[in-house]
């Protein structure tokens, strides 16, 4: 079984799975509401200059987050 971590400490061009979204209320539906839901596989594809935001990749599109957001996702290294 693969250990979980915190998105946030996952390295640049890694590509891992959604476990599970820790945070409750308005937070974890805007998360979900982004397509960060459990089973989604992303690549983390950059950050800015100061580590904030995050840019990911899910599916065909490019999405970026704060790291208070990525504070409450956690993600397995998946091996191919």
């Amino acid at each position: 079984m693969s250990e979980t971590q915190c998105l946030r400490k996952i390295p640049v061009d890694s590509t891992v799975c959604i476990s599970r979204i820790t945070g409750t209320g308005e937070l974890a539906r805007k998360i979900r509401d982004m397509g960060l839901v459990p089973g989604t596989r992303i690549t983390v594809m950059g950050t800015a200059p100061l580590k904030d935001p995050v840019a990911l990749r899910l599916d065909d599109f490019t999405l970026t987050l704060r790291n208070r957001e990525a504070d409450y996702i956690f993600v397995e290294k998946k091996e191919e």
